[in-house]
């Protein structure tokens, strides 16, 4: 009682509270944007935040990282564009609904299972503080390069069917990472003579450029869609009735989310996965799930909103990301000099229960301001591509600049945008570069610390913590390597049929594909020539 007691006097400040208000309804605005996203959004207050105490500028960002899926929402209802890359899933089931003449349901629908689904996680990850408090101490040098490491494996193997690429950028982030001076010596590494990279490579300048100026680009060098919205008529508070009929579909895709929440790497993406496959499976209606089912909207607001504080748990007990929006809030504790790891669970844990209860808050807060505000919120959906793109490159520009009053971060920064834009139009991720540059720092540091004290390789993992973690990235590397080989024998398989197909149908499904590859091949090599036609335009 004395820990929730100090957490509420530190909340208790006006300028907490100003930014808990701030962060929460502009969470919500950013997230009603489609093209924007929490990530543009952190990435450009970052710089700003560097100034303001720790619970203030984490609150701002906690803000919009909490509440820009209750705004996602409300595009992937109303007019099937999902807000924020997480909301896709709500369009299966919210947008059918508005076609049908629910638009009202839905949206409430879809508030409501959102803040069940971030109370649930808030109130589970308070009252396992305390189990995270004796945990974290077990956690040596070995133990936290061990988690690092699985965590970028994690991270990599996540992106199925594009694992190696993922890989190839996590290597670049590390070797990013590794430009300027090293840690220990204060030697140059990778710098050729040239005083500015003396510095290395700032991290926020990075994150800027491949969130932020490339999807400034992105909606630069898109035309503008006309919207066409739905009248919203009726009191928004059905939802909240209706939630209540389905406690089960609720309660599990809470969990799955809290669950995957605390892995790094996973996130709001597998846990709606899983909770939607849950609910179908299970429900006495499966084929109305992505024709405007309930318990489908249910599953997907539910989970991906319980992710947010789950997320908090690797990077506050660890100082470990599990992914590019809680590593942008990392460095806002390097700033302040606040190291997140065991040391932050056993001396500040007023501090940690503190960002709990703000995301608790914060949750409360957005809902009230959903259901009174959705009416009005939702014109800025008609927001202009191109007006925006200006905004964003403008305020990404500035921040950088702001940094360290050098014109060289905002060449770099461009460089990176350009870099940016090109794996958004190739539709690789831009996640792994940003992780490899935030957990290479990290396993470097650790890496030597714990050399000091190992003899032979196994003495790595001669601690219990150690060889758990190890027998993790054993299992996990075994786990993608089986699926793999799974995936290319089936592929094989249908093609042999294929092939041995000697009637005319499997004959004339062979032309087929054949002629599919063909036209897909075409079709890949006109949008590259298109994607450096338009990288052409940019210069």
């Amino acid at each position: 009682m004395d820990l929730i007691l100090s957490a509420i006097d530190i909340l208790m400040r006006w300028d907490v509270a100003l930014a808990l208000l701030a962060g929460s309804v502009g969470g919500v605005l950013i997230g009603a944007i489609p093209g924007v996203g929490p990530a543009v959004a952190i990435a450009i207050l970052l710089p700003a935040t560097f100034s303001m105490d720790p619970i203030v500028g984490l609150t701002v960002l906690l803000g919009i990282y909490g509440s820009s899926m209750y705004g996602g929402a409300i595009p992937a209802i109303l007019i099937n564009t999902p807000g924020t890359a997480v909301n896709a899933l709500t369009t299966y089931d919210g947008y059918p609904m508005t076609a049908r003449g629910e638009p009202r349901r839905a949206l409430s629908l879809a508030y409501s299972a959102s803040f069940f689904g971030g109370i649930f996680s808030v109130i589970c990850l308070i009252l396992f503080a305390p189990v995270l408090a004796k945990i974290a101490p077990m956690f040596g040098s070995r133990e936290i390069f061990m988690a690092a490491l699985l965590g970028l494996i994690l991270v990599v193997v996540a992106h199925r069917g594009q694992a190696l690429i993922a890989g190839a950028l996590a290597c670049f982030g590390i070797f990013l990472q590794t430009i300027g001076l090293e840690p220990v010596k204060y030697t140059q590494r990778y710098t050729f003579g040239q005083d500015f990279l003396g510095s290395g490579i700032n991290l926020i300048v990075v994150v800027l450029g491949l969130f932020a100026i490339s999807q400034a680009f992105v909606l630069l060098t898109d035309e503008d869609e006309k919207v066409r919205m739905t009248r919203l008529r009726g009191g928004m508070f059905q939802g909240l009735r209706e939630l209540a009929r389905h406690p089960r579909v609720a309660g599990v895709s809470a969990t799955f989310g809290v669950l995957m929440g605390m892995v790094p790497g996973v996130g709001e993406f597998t846990a709606q996965f899983m909770s939607y496959t849950y609910a179908q499976k299970t429900s006495k209606r499966p084929q109305d799930f992505g024709h405007g089912s309930s318990e489908g909207l249910i599953a997907a607001e539910t989970a991906n909103n319980a992710v947010p504080a789950a997320a908090m748990v690797p990077l506050l007990a660890l100082g470990i990301p599990g992914e590019a929006l809680t590593a942008m809030m990392l460095s806002v504790f390097y700033v302040h000099n606040v190291v997140p790891g065991p040391g932050l669970f056993q001396n500040d844990m007023d501090f940690v229960v503190a960002l709990y209860l703000a995301l608790l808050i914060l949750n409360v807060l957005v809902l009230l301001f959903l259901l009174f505000a959705t009416r009005s919120l939702i014109q800025v959906v008609r927001i202009p591509n191109r007006f925006l793109g200006v905004c964003i490159l403008t305020l990404s520009f500035v921040g950088v600049y702001s940094l360290r009053n050098s014109a060289t971060d905002c060449v770099m920064a461009a460089a990176f945008g350009i870099l940016g834009y090109v794996l958004k139009r190739l539709s690789l991720p831009a996640v792994p570069i940003i992780l490899g540059m935030v957990l290479g720092g990290i396993m470097e540091v650790k890496l030597r610390a714990a050399m000091a004290r190992v003899k032979e390789p196994f003495d790595f993992i001669d601690r219990p913590v150690a060889f758990i973690l190890f027998l993790l990235i054993i299992i996990v590397l075994a786990v993608h390597i089986l699926r793999v080989l799974k995936d290319q024998k089936e592929l094989k398989e249908a093609e042999w049929q294929t092939k041995s197909s000697s009637t005319s149908f499997g004959s004339l499904m062979w032309r087929r594909r054949n002629s599919f590859l063909k036209d897909h091949g075409k079709r890949v090599r006109a949008r590259h020539s298109k994607l450096l036609r338009r990288l052409t335009d940019l210069f």
